[in-house]
């Protein structure tokens, strides 16, 4: 057993090595503001998210994947009709609020609309009453979800 955790504790360690964790970017030295120090174990490390490049094409953003809360504007069922609105919705929400990421998607058995990437509930309730004010968006509710953090 203890022959197992080794090998997928240096694969982990392996894998994260050639990517910056969260505990690197923390740790970073940055004008202006203090320094963290983290010391722990380097398993612990290599369970922690890591930030990776989407696509191909390294002038994309990093971003890091995270559990977090959006705000789901619309759902709809399996059908061509409910993709069409989950996407009128997204351009709807673009429109108006060109600061907010929107994420329209087909997640099994229905089309859905998110909107944004929070860390806490608080963040994600201050959006929600945000789109509820509006008169447009009526049916909003808060989802747990996996988020992506922009990295500098």
């Amino acid at each position: 057993m203890r022959y197992f955790l080794f090998l997928i504790g240096l694969f982990l360690g392996l894998s994260v090595s050639a990517q910056k964790s969260i505990v690197d970017e923390l740790q970073k030295n940055r004008v202006g503001q203090g320094t963290v120090t983290i010391h722990q174990d380097a398993r612990i490390s290599a369970l922690l998210g890591s930030a990776y490049v989407r696509g191909e094409n390294e002038t994309e953003p990093k971003v890091l994947k995270m559990r977090g809360y959006r705000v789901q504007v619309y759902a709809g069922n399996n059908s061509r009709i409910a993709r069409k609105e989950a996407n009128e919705v997204a351009n709807q929400i673009k429109q108006e609020f060109p600061d907010l990421s929107v994420y329209a998607f087909f997640l099994p058995p229905r089309w859905l609309c998110r909107v944004g990437d929070y860390k806490s509930i608080e963040e994600a309730d201050a959006t929600m009453r945000r789109l509820k004010t509006s008169g447009k968006f009526k049916e909003v509710s808060i989802v747990r979800e996996q988020i992506n953090i922009p990295l500098e």
